[in-house]
């Protein structure tokens, strides 16, 4: 098998549209994951304080682009891709306690704050946009964390540059890359992660909270592998209010631990699964010598854990140090023209296409790099790694590969909708 294969696009049209740049694909020479003596494996939770301001630098961005393409037909340069959580105080108790600081929530970048008109400037209500998505986010997704009471939320949002903001708006055709930067994206998850993705989805579902409402929203997941076996740890803010007695929290925990086991026989049935929760606690010999991870309102945010942009999940929603990865912060940026979110979007898209529909390849992974001020349709490379499947065809796979990312670029503006429309895991 040959080392590499290089399609020299920028030769080619494709559609009629004139595609620049390389598209470099290899094997590789290695083992999957899933044949490594060793992985771990991280998820972050829906409330966890890494999580949180993600998702609130992302709720933001996300109003923002639906403002201005309501108002002005076209979505203006923004990035408000810069947060910071700064944990509260709270002393909770067995069945109730109290918040005594609030969380205090950042959010900082950059914004289009005015735009000129036939009459005159016209002013744009960023931070009422912003703060108005992000209290929503909080009342959707936590039962306990009061947006009003609980939270401060405050915004450092200034005018974009006019030089990123000249590169975001000048064309209509094809957004021009803000920033020279890469995305990656690989396919297939493994066991380990497809079950710890699954793990923290399943404690934050409506129906687990149902059936276990003590268990909080700031849950999450450590997956280690050794051979065939499989340890998770997972964390989880109990409720303090719906928790009155070590004995209840302790039930709690098991009833935890089961559930994640009868999971873990639907993602894992082959491995041997062992499931710790709640690690740290320490229970004394007499009552009021408990030390445990009581929440009053279901997130550590409330007791000074702090949380910041891009710390979290990667955009496949995992952290995956087994993996290649990028460490850009797909929350916040803009999904018009910022590379460090369309990129690693579009690089997950092609590689799961890429395992599903070439049926070639055991692992893949796909790198796309960008060139500041160039059409993002038009990337300085992109790289194709693959674990060839027995018996694959090398020419036919590469030519399957090619029009694969050759039509992910083509259609490299829809992911802008898809952003909007929350249809991708950005973290």
């Amino acid at each position: 098998m040959s080392s590499r294969f290089i399609t020299r696009t920028s030769t080619l049209n494709v559609g009629g549209v004139d595609v620049s740049g390389d598209i470099i694909i290899e094997p590789l020479r290695h083992k999957p994951v899933s044949e490594h003596a060793c992985e771990f494996v991280e998820r972050k939770g829906l409330g966890h304080p890494d999580y949180i301001i993600d998702s609130a630098c992302e709720a933001a961005s996300v109003a923002l682009s639906k403002y201005y393409l309501q108002n002005f037909g076209k979505i203006l340069h923004h990035n408000v891709d810069k947060g910071l959580l700064v944990g509260g105080r709270a002393v909770p108790r067995f069945g109730g306690g109290i918040v005594e600081v609030p969380i205090y929530i950042l959010v900082a970048g950059r914004a289009t704050v005015e735009v000129n008109s036939p009459t005159g400037k016209t002013r744009i209500p960023v931070e009422d946009i912003m703060m108005e998505a992000v209290k929503e986010f909080i009342k959707k997704n936590f039962r306990f964390l009061d947006a009003e009471k609980h939270v401060v939320i405050d915004f450092k949002v200034r005018q974009g540059s006019a030089d990123l903001k000249a590169i975001v708006e000048a064309s209509d055709e094809m957004p021009l890359a803000n920033d020279t930067s890469f995305g990656v994206g690989y396919a297939p998850m493994t066991q380990l992660e497809k079950l710890v993705y699954e793990c923290e989805r399943m404690i934050n579902s409506k129906d687990f909270k149902r059936e276990i409402p003590a268990s909080g929203e700031d849950c999450k997941v450590m997956g280690l592998r050794v051979g065939k076996k499989i340890r998770l740890t997972v964390a989880d803010g109990i409720v303090s209010s719906l928790t009155h007695n070590v004995d209840e929290y302790k039930a709690t925990k098991e009833a935890i631990r089961e559930k994640v086991l009868d999971l873990a026989s639907k993602y894992a049935s082959d491995h041997d699964v062992e499931v710790y929760v709640n690690t740290a606690d320490i229970f004394g010999k007499r009552p009021g010598e408990e030390v445990v991870y009581l929440t009053v309102t279901g997130t550590s945010a409330e007791a000074g854990d702090d949380g910041n942009t891009g710390r979290g999940n990667r955009v496949n929603g995992l952290i995956t140090p087994n993996r290649q990865m990028s460490l850009e912060a797909t929350a916040g940026k803009n999904p018009v023209s910022h590379v460090g979110k369309i990129y690693n979007v579009a690089a997950k898209l092609m590689a799961e296409r890429i395992y599903e529909e070439t049926k070639g390849v055991e692992e893949v992974y796909v790198k796309i790099l960008s060139q500041i001020g160039k059409p993002i349709d038009k990337p300085q490379v992109v790289s194709v790694e693959y674990i060839p499947s027995h018996g694959c065809s090398e020419n036919s796979l590469h030519y399957e590969i090619t029009e694969i990312v050759k039509e992910g670029l083509r259609n490299i503006r829809d992911i802008t909708k898809i952003v909007l429309e929350g249809k991708t895991t950005l973290f």
